[in-house]
């Protein structure tokens, strides 16, 4: 159960302390797949397994921001997000079992198979459901009724704020000590599914500060408001000079020196949409790879990978396929709960 910050930065990870969440680190597993030009090597960082209670990226960052709402002496965490939200049901169940309350502020989306499953493990996990959106003066509102005089702690979308942002630099650090045991090669490209950037932004870093050049894929899969090349370079650069500030160690000029690559394209029409691209990658992880996948983040992801694997460019590069979704077995079902009081009512929608 290493550290890498830690060791790398004893003097930033005391101030940056954080609660142990996740199992680290995940395995990476050397595996190949039939391409249109035979046979190619790929490995998968096996973050669909990092903790026992939920899997996936969203663990890393909230051992950081758990311990920070944890030292504020917050009784409850709110956060945002969709109705088949990950991070949302991930912040849910850990904040549970760190003795929180939490309410989650929840927005409609394109309706998927999973929705109404995350809809119940929310309800089983005994989360505040609260129905989020409409005008600025609505949100307004509804943060007013759910927040004020509850000593909450607001994480935002996808725990994408500088602080969970460094959950990834440990991530990339983590990566470049199995590069050097020899558990992988050094991988040119490195592919990874980018909603709210935090993921592949901290993985950047972290690789840059390992001293490696890998290039991170970040594949899009939210609409250009959330996800767009300005605010990727913004929450980069708060990060690198945060970090600076804290252990002046830390290179002055690390967010220049990053190599990410903010792909688009594989967006699928919309969050939450897929297509046949996306559809079939979810399908070659499932056949050749044993990789369960979806069709909102990771599906995208691959779809991304399997198109670049194609290229004649690409023929000699090596890559590595970043597995951010949670593959623990959750014990809810999509049917419609007999008790709806603690469900908004136009979250039914989403029930068969």
């Amino acid at each position: 159960m290493k550290d890498y910050l830690a060791s790398a930065y004893p003097g930033l990870a005391e101030q940056l302390p954080k609660i142990r969440l996740a199992d680290l680190p995940t395995a990476i597993a050397e595996q190949s797949l039939s391409t249109p030009k035979g046979r190619r090597k790929i490995a998968i960082k096996r973050d669909d397994l990092t903790g026992r209670l939920y899997g996936g990226n969203k663990v890393r960052k909230l051992e950081y921001l758990l311990r920070r709402a944890s030292d504020r002496h917050a009784k409850r965490i709110a956060t945002f997000g969709t109705v088949a939200s990950n991070h949302a049901l991930a912040t849910a169940l850990y904040a549970k079992s760190l003795g929180f309350e939490c309410t989650c502020l929840l927005s409609h989306q394109s309706r998927t198979a999973n929705a109404a499953r995350m809809l119940n493990m929310q309800l089983h996990n005994g989360s505040e459901i609260v129905a989020y959106g409409g005008s600025y003066a609505d949100r307004v509102r509804t943060l007013r009724r759910y927040l004020w005089h509850r000593q909450a702690w607001v994480i935002p979308a996808g725990g994408s704020n500088w602080l969970g942002t460094v959950g990834f630099v440990n991530a990339g650090l983590e990566l470049a000590a199995q590069i050097l045991a020899g558990e992988t090669e050094s991988p040119d490209r490195l592919y990874v599914a980018t909603g709210t950037m935090a993921t592949a932004v901290g993985l950047s870093l972290g690789l840059t500060l390992a001293g490696l050049a890998t290039e991170i894929q970040a594949v899009r899969v939210t609409e250009k408001f959330i996800c767009n090349p300005e605010a990727m370079r913004r929450l980069t650069i708060k990060t690198a000079k945060i970090l600076h500030n804290l252990d002046p160690s830390i290179p002055v000029d690390l967010a220049e020196r990053t190599r990410y690559r903010l792909r688009d394209g594989f967006l699928a029409g919309g969050y939450a949409r897929t297509d046949a691209a996306t559809d079939d990658a979810v399908r070659i992880a499932r056949d050749e790879l044993d990789l369960a996948l979806e069709t909102t983040y990771t599906g995208k992801a691959m779809a991304a990978m399997l198109h670049d694997l194609d290229q004649a460019a690409h023929a000699r590069q090596s890559v590595l396929f970043w597995n951010t979704y949670n593959s623990r077995p959750l014990p809810a079902n999509s049917g419609q709960p007999k008790d709806v009081s603690r469900l908004p009512k136009e979250f039914l929608r989403y029930f068969d």
